[in-house]
């Protein structure tokens, strides 16, 4: 049974930040943040200009180990509770992907750690992907769906980071990482910005998937889904 470790996790990331530095002089990716961004503290209520946001109930076994917090979070409990809430996912997008609008480009948004990848428990580098939502976006993927990532990982692993999603199966249609400027900016506001710059592209994101209330709110998402953070545990 695998249990989170914290302090492997971070030895292991500096490890690889250390290497990127050395190694790699990547810039950090520019990030349009046209229009203004609109903020709330549940993304149900949030006005988005152009889509509508409903927010997914998440499964009870994954609710009740939120409200839990327990002290340390086993792999196996974690990828049932993320299994929980993209089982109530798939059928719903399988729905709307369908049925797509007139001229519609439809997109799904997706944070990095600890929902497209297990940064908790991806003891690695490349570290390996959270099968549940890999499997809905390689549902989208196949049928046209673009597929976002919108990150609060720093530019300058902007690199080793596009590596790791190719790596572990995801087709990316953009990678959203925060310049140096972001990094002085609240990460909810900053996201949120990032939705807004995909929907200027033309797309309608149909989900918006992520582990941590400042992945969703904000609004610019038809619907939006949360995996299990464990009251903060997980990053």
């Amino acid at each position: 049974m695998r249990s989170r470790r914290p302090w492997l996790r971070r030895a292991s990331v500096t490890a690889v930040s250390a290497t990127v530095l050395m190694a790699l002089a990547v810039p950090a990716q520019a990030s349009s943040t046209s229009g203004t961004p609109v903020t709330t503290t549940t993304a149900a209520a949030a006005p988005a200009p152009a889509t509508a946001t409903t927010t997914a109930t998440v499964a009870d076994a994954a609710e009740a180990a939120d409200v839990s917090a327990a002290a340390d979070v086993d792999y196996e409990t974690w990828q049932r509770d993320c299994r929980a809430v993209m089982d109530q996912a798939l059928p719903q997008l399988k729905q709307r992907i369908a049925a797509p609008r007139p001229g519609e480009k439809q997109a799904i948004v997706l944070d990095i750690d600890n929902t497209a990848l297990e940064t908790d428990f991806g003891f690695s580098f490349p570290q390996p992907a959270n099968e549940p939502v890999l499997e809905v976006a390689e549902y989208a993927q196949d049928r046209g769906v673009a597929v976002f990532f919108v990150t609060a990982r720093p530019g300058i692993i902007h690199a080793p980071t596009a590596f790791n999603l190719d790596h572990a199966g995801y087709e990316s249609a953009g990678l959203y990482v925060r310049g140096f400027f972001d990094l002085f900016r609240n990460v909810a506001e900053y996201k949120t910005a990032q939705r807004v710059d995909i929907e200027s592209k033309g797309y309608t994101i149909i989900a918006n998937i992520g582990n941590s209330a400042t992945d969703l709110s904000g609004g610019h998402a038809e619907r939006t889904y949360k995996l299990p953070d464990y009251g903060g545990q997980l990053s």
